[in-house]
């Protein structure tokens, strides 16, 4: 793996929004399909030319800031390949989705211009993902850690309406609050090891090692929208929904369960209180997030709340690793994938729905199978790989998941256990009525005028669809080569 390819996997997305800043219509298309087509080549290459071993670049030690090793480069590993692959394949599929969403046929949210600053912003926030992962340290991680906060802020703001003004500074302010609990743990490693490198937290002394990995715990919570801060991301439903999609299933959420699962791969002897509290803190979530479910009309804000379920089970499968499962890690890992493209196509599907009828009430909308067929099969494909239905992609998850929690025993399993099949059932059975409701019965007043998408926002749901499928099949040889210290 050279230094000059990942230097352009990284430059790439940024290059990309500075030159599409200035483009218009098709132009501005045109750009943001080829540079987001070739960082997902890119990705591709890197990740096979990786062998799936972990591969460190170094490139800049700072004088003024006495380190045990270089502060700045690259690294690239399964973890990361896994996350890689995601955040680029899902944002080339969002950037080709957007060509035709973001136009004046939008019935929802008619666009005329614009499309310089979403790609600048878009491209921005791919960039800064893909910094994320492949930082070979956690202050560098830091850095682009703060970069997507700003880049959501912007996107989830874009239409400059008072609410989506409201919901992009709220995500902004809360996400900001967590990396305060990430600055702090970072002055904590640095002043006890002199180092920012993933593996100098395993030369904290016992108590403080926990102290930090809390911090950091806290950080991913409002990363990832886990109790008690959740309630930025169903406001953030304000964003266009191609950002919502990439929010969701690839971006800035994503980055919080990377954090934790970064943190346990390389850090031996967490103490049981971190998987205590990691697990116990992922079943709140859940069960919060399933309750919320039945007082939604929104399908957006639907989607939003199943996010926060879904982002609890990656962090169950965390605690499943701390507390001794390796094979309830395995689950929490591959959750990241299948997951990933299952709520990319739930959200496409929807702003399929609403750049055709103009709504994405539930109350608003039936019969819509004999008038969007593409758009109905997405949407049930995506449904049914959420909820676990094999053949799809979570059923393999979620499979993991369970026996991860059985293979614990006693009474940490079984409270482990029983709120998870909880949450399970109930969340299968109220996606199976709105999806009921929605898209059979009499044909609404809404409904009447609906059809299914244009060329590039059919082909990505069928691209999603059949990654909904492939999934777990691209996921497992990664994550087999995940391992806990």
């Amino acid at each position: 793996m050279s230094l000059s390819l990942m230097i352009a996997l990284l430059a790439l997305p940024f290059m990309g929004a500075l030159l599409s800043t200035p483009t218009r219509g098709r132009g501005t298309d045109t750009l943001s399909i080829l540079v987001s087509f070739a960082t997902m080549v890119l990705s591709l290459i890197v990740v096979f030319q990786s062998h799936l071993q972990k591969l460190y670049l170094s490139l800049i030690e700072l004088p003024w800031l006495p380190s045990t090793g270089k502060i700045f480069g690259f690294m690239i590993d399964p973890l990361s390949s896994l996350l890689l692959l995601v955040i680029t394949i899902i944002g080339f599929v969002v950037v080709c989705y957007s060509a035709n969403y973001l136009s004046s046929q939008n019935r929802d949210h008619a666009t005329t211009n614009g499309k310089g600053r979403y790609s600048f912003w878009l491209f921005l926030f791919i960039g800064s993902m893909i910094g994320v992962v492949i930082s070979p340290n956690l202050l560098q991680l830091f850095i682009f850690w703060e970069l997507t906060s700003v880049c959501s802020w912007a996107l989830i703001s874009f239409y400059g309406k008072e609410k989506s003004v409201f919901a992009g500074y709220k995500a902004l302010l809360m996400t900001h609050l967590g990396g305060l609990f990430f600055m702090v743990a970072l002055v904590i490693q640095y002043v006890h090891t002199h180092s920012f490198s993933f593996e100098s937290l395993n030369g904290l002394p016992g108590g403080l090692k926990t102290t930090v990995f809390i911090l950091l715990l806290a950080a991913a919570w409002a990363k990832s929208a886990q109790i008690p801060f959740y309630t930025w991301l169903p406001d953030a439903m304000e964003a266009p929904t191609p950002i919502s999609a990439y929010l969701h299933a690839a971006a800035m959420v994503k980055a919080g369960v990377y954090l934790v699962a970064r943190v346990v791969v390389s850090t031996s002897d967490l103490s049981m209180v971190s998987g205590i509290i990691v697990a116990v803190m992922a079943i709140v979530t859940m069960l919060i997030g399933v309750f919320f479910f039945f007082f939604q009309d929104d399908l957006k804000k639907l989607l939003a709340y199943s996010t926060i379920t879904h982002l609890a089970y990656i962090l169950l499968g965390a605690g499943l690793g701390i507390l001794g499962s390796a094979v309830g890690f395995t689950g929490g890992m591959l959750h990241i994938m299948c997951h990933a493209f299952a709520k990319a196509l739930l959200f496409l599907s929807v702003g399929a729905i609403a750049y055709s009828t103009g709504v994405k009430s539930i109350k608003e909308l039936s019969g819509l199978y004999s008038r969007m067929p593409l758009v109905s099969a997405a949407f049930f494909v995506g449904l049914l790989s959420v909820t676990g239905i094999p053949p799809f992609s979570c059923f393999w998850s979620k499979f993991f998941l369970l026996t991860g929690a059985i293979s614990l025993g006693g009474l940490a399993g079984f409270f482990i256990l029983v709120p998870f099949i909880l949450e399970a059932i109930v969340a299968f059975a109220w996606f199976i009525r709105v999806g009921q409701n929605v898209f059979f019965g009499e044909v609404s007043e809404k409904a009447i005028i609906a059809k299914d998408p244009p060329f590039l926002m059919s082909a990505t749901l069928i691209i999603l669809m059949i990654f909904c499928v492939l999934a777990p099949l691209i996921a497992l040889p990664i994550v087999h080569n995940i391992r806990i210290h």
